[in-house]
């Protein structure tokens, strides 16, 4: 993961723009949840062959849930949703069955499969890949100095815009595999894969149900949270971590000052490393982080061995960090076409 000077001033803009606002709820169509539905489908039996067809043919500031009904098929291209178009859910048919692939890489900015830039997007029973570091051997050089040789930065997805939700999907990458970058997003049943910070940014997103599979030596979260009322931060509950025998990864490390990962009610296999958490840049201010895991079970959750710097869940926690007080204050997820 990269961490250029555009970078930081983007971050840190729109951190601030997202604590003070939201985004509006969209409509449903009329008589029912969307407004309409379009097709997507390689043999041409569709209203589109290729998905990004189809979301250039949605109005410019819609305000009305319209379906994208992607039909099983690997579709070969990087995929945006420009800011002027919301209300967008994505419909595939199921993850194992309909995959969105690329292998652009290097830049972050640059190098997502898939990139969500507005408010209000769904997606649900997709795979979102980058293909360039995969297939990917297992680094045998232990330690925080990686990627190993050939492994660049490639992201699977990067997600912009408040309210935005992710059911049963799939994100496939190595480094830097999804890019939770800012505003309020769910994630559920999902399934995260990668070796190398594969899930960062500065998202205040909630993790339910998923499992993060491991494949080599390194991170799985860099988060992002820049002040100490920056309402961003990654809430996993209810999670699975396992990996490739043999690999270990911390649970974080800090990309920013003030970073804020929570574990709770999860699993974590022997991938876990026993210090749990780095510092990464940020040695000597760790009484800024909050690194909290409550509740978790197997054998990687052992906190023996942690860092004696991580956070002791504090009365209240559970309740803090909870799906309805951390992401939907606003009860948006209820009025999700779903």
């Amino acid at each position: 993961m990269q961490k250029p000077l555009f970078n930081v001033i983007v971050i840190l803009f729109i951190t601030i723009s997202s604590s003070n606002s939201q985004a509006i709820d969209c409509k449903p169509g009329r008589g029912k949840k969307v407004r309409k539905t379009v097709v997507v489908d390689q043999s041409g039996k569709g209203h589109f062959i290729k998905i990004q067809d189809a979301i250039d043919s949605i109005p410019i500031n819609n305000d009305r849930w319209i379906k994208v009904r992607i039909n099983p098929g690997t579709y070969i291209e990087q995929v945006t949703i420009p800011d002027d178009k919301p209300c967008i859910f994505l419909e595939g048919r199921d993850r194992t069955l309909t995959t969105i692939t690329y292998n652009a890489h290097e830049r972050t900015d640059t190098s997502a499969t898939f990139t969500s830039s507005p408010s209000n997007i769904v997606a649900k029973g997709i795979t979102f890949k980058n293909s360039y570091n995969l297939p990917f051997k297992q680094n045998i050089n232990y330690g925080i100095k990686i990627p190993g040789v050939g492994v660049a930065p490639a992201l699977s997805a990067r997600i912009y815009g408040d309210k935005s939700a992710f059911y049963d999907c799939a994100f496939l990458g190595v480094q830097d595999t999804l890019w939770d970058v800012q505003g309020r997003h769910h994630f559920f049943n999902c399934y995260i894969e990668g070796a190398v910070d594969f899930i960062f940014g500065a998202g205040q997103s909630f993790y339910e149900g998923c499992s993060i599979n491991v494949t080599s030596n390194g991170v799985i979260t860099a988060q992002g949270r820049e002040f100490p009322n920056d309402p961003s931060g990654f809430v996993f509950s209810g999670c699975t971590i396992s990996g490739i025998k043999g690999v270990r990864a911390f649970l974080g490390r800090a990309y920013r000052p003030y970073s804020r990962v929570i574990f709770q009610d999860s699993y974590f296999s022997k991938v876990v490393d026993p210090l749990g958490w780095n510092a990464w840049g940020y040695a000597g201010q760790e009484e800024n982080f909050t690194y909290v895991e409550v509740k978790c079970k197997g054998p990687g959750s052992n906190k023996s061995k942690r860092v004696p710097w991580v956070r002791k869940p504090s009365t209240g926690q559970h309740q803090l960090f909870s799906k309805p007080s951390f992401i939907d204050q606003d009860g948006w997820l209820a009025k999700l076409p779903l």
